[in-house]
C-alpha cells in the first residue's frame, strides 16, 4: 500500500462497517480534522485520514471532504454508502504497521462501486500516530491564530513527511502532485472558519449554535449575559463568552465578522445592533424579530445618525423565506440556511442562491411578520 493505485471493486469491503450495528449515532467531524486527528491521538495509537483528493464528474461529497477511521469507528464522511464503507475497509487495513504509511485509491463509483452518482474520485489514506502530533499541533495553533498556511505530505520510499508552508504554495487550495511512479505530494491549504458572533443562548441561539457547529465552516463567539443559560460543554468550534455588558464585546470581533443579534432583551438588542453598525467592516449583522420591531429599529437608527449605507447591512427579519413556523428549531434552520447561503457559493451551472431577504420586499413580508420573536 505504498504506492498509487486503483482499487477493484469490493476490496475488503466484506470485512468491516462504517459502524458496528447498534453502536449509536454516526459522528460527524464538526471540529477541523487536525484538531479531531490530535483529539483521537491522545486516546489511540494510530487512525487513517481518509481525504477525497480530486473529483471528475458526479460524486457524493466535494474535494477536501475528509473522515477519520480508527480501531472500533470513524467520524466524518466522504459520502455515506458503499464509497465509504469501502474506503473505511482499506483504512483499517492500512492501519497496521506493515501495510506503509499512504495509499491512494482511485474508484469509478459505477463500475467499481455500483454507485448511481457515476463519477470517479480519488481518496488520500494516510496513517497517523504519535509521531505526527508536533506538526499537528503547529497546524491546530496557526487555524486558531487565523493564520492561512498550507500543509505539504510528501511521500517518499514507504514515508511521509509533513510540511507547513505559505499559503502561496497551494494556489489551487488542494492538490496532489505526482513527481514519479513512488513519489507524490499532497498540496492543501487548511480552510479557516468565517467569525460568526451570536448574542443570545435563549431556545433559538442553542439549536442555531448546535446546527452551525455541525457545519465546520464557522467559528462562532457565543454571548449571553445570563450564567444559567450558556451550556457547560460547547460543540468544537464555539467559544462562550459570558458578559454583564454583552454589547460592550462587539469591539473585540474581527473585522468581516457575522453577527447574529436574538437576545432576551430589545433594549440590548438593539445596542449591539448600532454598535455593529458603527464599525462598517461587519460582512453581515441579523436581527431577529417580526417586520414591525425591524422597522422600529431602522427608524430609530436613523434618527440616531446610522447611515442608509451602514443600514443595509442590517437584514431583519432573518431567515430564509418561506418557513413560517416559530418553532425554534425551525427558526434556527431558518437562520443556518441564510449563513449557509453566504458561506457556500453556489457550484458552477447551479442555480443560483436566493439572495438574503430582508422582510422588506412585498413578496415574503407577510410570511417574515409571522415570525416573531420567541426568545423575547
Amino acid at each position: 500500500m505504498t504506492a498509487p493505485r486503483r482499487a477493484p471493486a469490493g476490496e475488503a469491503a466484506h470485512r468491516s462497517r462504517v459502524e458496528p450495528p447498534g453502536a449509536g449515532w454516526l459522528t460527524p467531524l464538526a471540529d477541523h480534522w487536525i484538531s479531531a486527528a490530535l483529539e483521537a491521538l491522545a486516546h489511540r495509537p494510530a487512525l487513517v485520514r481518509v481525504t477525497q483528493v480530486s473529483l471528475r464528474g458526479s460524486g457524493p461529497r466535494e474535494p477536501g471532504a475528509s473522515m477519520l477511521v480508527h480501531d472500533t469507528g470513524a467520524a466524518g464522511t466522504i459520502g455515506g454508502g458503499h464509497l465509504e464503507w469501502h474506503a473505511t475497509a482499506i483504512a483499517r487495513q492500512l492501519m497496521e504497521p506493515a501495510a506503509g504509511a499512504v495509499c491512494i485509491v482511485e474508484l469509478n463509483l459505477g463500475p467499481d462501486l455500483g454507485q448511481c452518482c457515476g463519477g470517479r474520485v480519488e481518496l488520500w489514506l494516510e496513517r497517523l500516530t504519535g509521531r505526527d502530533i508536533p506538526w499537528l499541533n503547529e497546524a491546530a495553533r496557526r487555524l486558531r491564530e487565523r493564520r492561512a498556511f498550507c500543509i505539504a505530505s510528501e511521500f517518499a520510499g514507504g514515508v511521509v513527511r509533513h510540511r507547513l508552508l505559505p499559503e502561496s504554495s497551494c494556489a489551487a487550495g488542494l492538490e496532489l502532485r505526482r513527481e514519479s511512479p513512488d513519489r507524490f505530494t499532497l498540496v492543501e491549504r487548511p480552510t479557516l472558519r468565517s467569525p460568526v458572533w451570536i448574542f443570545g443562548a435563549g431556545h433559538v441561539g442553542q439549536m442555531l449554535v448546535r446546527l452551525l457547529s455541525e457545519l465546520g465552516l464557522f467559528e462562532i463567539t457565543w454571548i449571553d449575559s445570563r450564567p444559567d443559560v450558556l451550556p457547560a460543554e460547547l460543540p468544537g468550534g464555539v467559544i462562550a463568552r459570558l458578559s454583564a455588558a454583552p454589547a460592550a464585546l462587539v469591539a473585540d470581533a474581527p473585522p468581516g465578522t457575522r453577527f447574529v443579534v436574538m437576545t432576551h432583551d430589545h433594549a440590548l438588542d438593539y445596542e449591539a445592533c448600532r454598535r455593529v453598525l458603527l464599525r462598517r467592516d461587519a460582512s453581515w449583522l441579523g436581527l431577529i424579530g417580526s417586520a414591525s420591531k425591524s422597522a422600529r429599529f431602522r427608524s430609530r437608527l436613523l434618527r440616531e445618525g446610522i447611515d442608509r449605507e451602514s443600514l443595509a447591512c442590517l437584514t431583519s427579519p432573518i431567515g430564509v423565506p418561506g418557513i413560517t413556523s416559530k418553532v425554534p428549531a425551525a427558526i434556527a434552520i431558518a437562520i443556518s440556511a441564510q449563513l449557509l447561503q453566504q458561506a457556500v457559493p453556489a457550484r458552477p451551472g447551479a442555480a443560483e442562491n436566493t439572495p438574503a431577504c430582508s422582510g422588506r420586499c412585498g413578496a415574503c413580508a407577510p410570511d417574515r411578520e409571522k415570525q416573531g420573536d420567541p426568545d423575547a
